[in-house]
């Protein structure tokens, strides 16, 4: 009886533990989603993507080489600025 113990409380505490739940991102752009803004206003080339808590940030190129920083609004997708 003595070597069921361990494994039955194994599985008592394997079926009690809550399973991860993915993290709901409340309707916030995707990455990939901000990349496809960034695209479409002349971005060609990627450097450096960061999120800051409301907008993504997206670096990179554009056709010409010229660098160029772009700011896309996290929950709506509209740019709100370009550096050039």
């Amino acid at each position: 009886m003595r070597k069921y113990i361990m494994p039955i409380v194994a599985v008592i505490a394997l079926a009690s533990a809550t399973p991860a739940m993915a993290h709901d991102t409340g309707g916030v752009l995707s990455m990939q989603e901000a990349l496809e803004v960034a695209t479409d206003i002349g971005l060609t080339t990627i450097s450096h993507t960061q999120f800051a808590g409301d907008k993504w940030e997206i670096q990179g190129r554009d056709r010409t080489g010229r660098y160029i920083e772009v700011a896309v609004d996290a929950a709506t997708g509209d740019v709100l600025w370009v550096n050039r």
